[in-house]
């Protein structure tokens, strides 16, 4: 943390004051080791009301980003904004030597996804992506199944991954049925998710996708619904099913193995609930402290202040554009696609 801050507090500002900016902000807010300082939103409203809240100086509230990367004694920066803005946005930065808190998507681009990757690696700051079910317990439980510490984990070998939402109902009149912000639909929005938790939970790396998808939009960019065929490196395969125009939030991840499965569950927005099930169809669920789960803040500012590898990395956000957009393209040629550009982003 830097030394000329109080209580060596880290000095954030904040570009995007949606949802992210204001619910991850305010968790950022309330952490005695942060200090927002600078704020950046295009709608002056929010700027006045969400900057006021923050109790930031009126002088640090900004209508361009590209200020407050200029101008703004920071030392970290919360990126909410729309999807097709974070590759800019992060950047600029990294070529300013700050740490980074990025909303998922990290890009909507494997290119682009590829060069923040390499860029965060050759960074001497924090970049964190913002997949918070890396900092759920119930996903760690999972995961510990599949990638324990002592390398002896069980083999996945076929699994099968939903959730629903009313994506499209509740996006109404926002940028994020907007192609041109959000990228794509919801596969690259609430979707992005569940192929996070499916990969990083398991391990497996996706080798190819066979995808499907219903539009909202007459362009055929913002999917309402995607179902994907993936078939992993190793032999594993699976079905993930996304709809966004369904009437509840409902969440699953059933991972099966040669000795049962590990099964995720859960609705709304609220933590997951995990079990195994044995050979012989028996159930164990595991005690979950859920009240000890960190927030995605204190997730990030641990990671800087420990100078650790940080829950969700720029190669998990990689993966998940990397298998995203090949199931965009299988969907638009109506044939099975190899997911590329993972090896020459690791």
């Amino acid at each position: 943390m830097p030394e000329d801050t109080p209580n060596g507090s880290l000095k954030l500002g904040i570009v995007g004051l949606g949802y992210i900016g204001s619910v991850v902000g305010e968790q950022f807010a309330r952490h005695p080791d942060a200090e927002i300082v600078a704020v950046c939103d295009l709608n002056d409203e929010r700027l006045a009301t969400i900057g006021e809240r923050f109790g930031v100086d009126p002088a640090r509230r900004y209508l361009e980003d590209d200020r407050l990367f200029a101008e703004a004694p920071i030392d970290a920066v919360l990126i909410g904004t729309p999807h097709t803005l974070h590759h800019d946005q992060v950047r600029a930065a990294l070529d300013r030597d700050l740490h980074v808190y990025c909303d998922k998507p990290l890009t909507t681009d494997l290119e682009d996804a590829r060069d923040l990757t390499h860029r965060a690696r050759e960074a001497s700051t924090t970049v964190m992506v913002g997949y918070q079910r890396h900092l759920q317990t119930a996903f760690k439980t999972a995961r510990e199944r599949y990638r324990p510490t002592n390398d002896q984990g069980r083999e996945p070998t076929w699994l099968t991954a939903s959730i629903t939402q009313p994506w499209i109902a509740d996006s109404a009149g926002t940028w994020r049925l907007d192609p041109v912000h959000s990228g794509g639909g919801f596969l690259y929005d609430t979707g992005s998710h569940v192929l996070d938790a499916v990969l990083w939970t398991t391990g497996l790396v996706p080798e190819s996708v066979r995808a499907s998808m219903d539009f909202h939009d007459d362009q055929g960019r913002v999917d309402s619904r995607a179902h994907l065929d993936v078939t992993f490196e190793g032999g594993a395969t699976g079905t993930i099913s996304l709809n966004g125009d369904a009437v509840a939030v409902r969440e699953h991840i059933h991972c099966w193995d040669d000795e049962g499965a590990v099964y995720l569950e859960g609705k709304q927005w609220r933590s997951r609930k995990v079990f195994e099930v044995d050979t012989e169809s028996g159930e164990y669920h595991p005690y979950i402290d859920h009240q000890r789960e960190q927030t995605r803040a204190g997730a990030f500012l641990e990671a800087v202040r420990e100078g650790n590898t940080p829950q969700a990395t720029p190669e998990d956000a990689l993966a998940v554009t990397a298998l995203t957009e090949a199931a965009y393209e299988s969907a638009r040629r109506g044939e099975r696609v190899t997911v590329e550009g993972l090896e020459a982003g690791r």
